[in-house]
């Protein structure tokens, strides 16, 4: 049981489905019921949504009271047991990404990983960014319509990544391949064949090897790259264990491709739609870190994240007992009208630095930095080698049920 009986009988319980009827528009729905309910109870997602910002800065900053443990979505249908085992050691035994981490551990590894991601190591990257979006850009303008999800933005968020990881080509398929089947195994919402579901979970298992693996081979030869950097160029003399880095290489090929993918994904079809349309990027009147910034803040990428509470707590004046699973929908946050003038409209020009995009607290994105610059340099590339592109004809675009993440099936484009 994740809520007292008495904020059950207190908060009916909301049939929020972001999975189906509430997809591709979850904000309508989140505004009408946050205005007078801000903390609701989905039982779809067994959680209780949180839609306003300054409920879920609190709870980000409360490191007490709530735990990132179980910050990731649970599927919804039961697994195989052999699939459930190998889902939970994928990884390795008891291991456990940064982002699940919690006080005081958390501490330390973050303090490492945050020395790949420095201002000045990503100034430093930037050339190879600028290079990849080039290339890519030059490709894509070669058809005169084409997707830009998978004929750009996705290849490209893959690319810079690994990269910067130190992946070697031939694997940065299989990279996107294993992060597909990640995806599949944890946002299940309804029964899948147990020999699709083996498959996945085997591809994962895959994952997890080669991370050791090319861990192990940057122990013994270091190069140029983040992985290199992290089990021999820490912070004061100070690295991780070659089975610490193992563990968040899959999240940060994983985390690292797909949140920007699904920004590009929005940014680009919000601007092709609105009024100016794509000349006021390429001409400058719309400037590329305010058109970042506001996509970002219009539809976040990451739509939420989950928390625990660890004892009996209240969030937004609702009462909740310790094992209490709640999900910041940081998406909502972006649309609080407290916050925003215009939280409904998509406005380059409206100054979108409250967002929660990243998150906040200890576990704010420790790529962010990183993430803007490849944002800016995607949008750039593609203005300056395609400034007269525009939506091709067609119905709109779509979102895949992978809620939280906010991804476009595809977004159809022409120059």
């Amino acid at each position: 049981m994740t809520a007292s009986a008495d904020s059950v009988e207190l908060h009916e319980g909301r049939p929020f489905d972001p999975y189906g009827a509430h997809r591709d528009d979850p904000y309508s729905f989140l505004a009408d019921v946050g205005d007078a309910e801000p903390v609701f109870y989905a039982p779809l997602l067994g959680a209780w949504c949180v839609t306003r910002r300054e409920d879920m800065v609190s709870v980000l900053r409360d490191d007490r009271s709530f735990s990132a443990r179980d910050h990731n979505p649970r599927p919804a249908v039961e697994l195989p047991e052999d699939v459930r085992r190998m889902f939970r050691t994928w990884r390795g035994a008891d291991a456990v990404a940064v982002g699940s981490l919690d006080p005081p551990e958390h501490a330390r590894v973050r303090d490492i990983l945050n020395t790949g991601f420095t201002p000045a190591r990503v100034r430093a990257f930037e050339p190879t960014i600028r290079e990849i979006a080039t290339d890519l850009a030059e490709r894509a303008a070669a058809s005169t319509e084409f997707d830009l999800i998978s004929g750009f933005a996705v290849p490209y968020a893959l690319e810079v990544i690994c990269r910067r990881l130190g992946v070697p080509e031939e694997y940065y398929d299989r990279c996107r391949t294993w992060s597909e089947q990640r995806i599949e195994l944890m946002m299940s919402q309804q029964n899948a064949d147990p020999e699709h579901l083996r498959a996945y979970a085997r591809g994962l298992m895959e994952f997890g090897a080669f991370a050791r693996s090319l861990v192990q081979e940057r122990l013994a030869a270091p190069q140029d790259d983040l992985i290199s950097e992290l089990l021999h160029d820490g912070k004061a003399g100070r690295t991780l264990t070659a089975d610490e880095v193992a563990v968040q290489v899959p999240t940060l090929i994983f985390a690292g491709h797909m949140t920007c993918a699904e920004a590009l994904g929005t940014i680009f079809y919000q601007q092709l739609r609105s009024p100016g349309g794509w000349a006021e990027v390429a001409d400058g009147k719309v400037a590329t870190r305010n058109l970042v910034e506001e996509g970002l803040r219009f539809d976040s990428p990451l739509a939420g994240m989950y928390r625990t509470a660890t004892r009996d707590v209240v969030v937004g004046d609702v009462p909740l007992t310790a094992g209490s699973r709640l999900l910041l929908l940081y998406g909502a946050a972006g649309r609080d009208s407290r916050s925003h003038a215009c939280p409904a409209a998509f406005r380059p020009d409206s100054g979108s630095a409250t967002h929660l995009a990243f998150g906040h607290g200890i576990h704010f994105c420790l790529g962010a930095g990183f993430a803007r610059a490849e944002l800016e340099i995607a949008i750039q590339a593609v203005a300056a080698r395609m400034p007269g592109l525009t939506l091709a004809p067609g119905t709109p675009p779509h979102h895949r049920p992978v809620f939280p993440l906010r991804a476009l099936t595809e977004l159809r484009v022409r120059q």
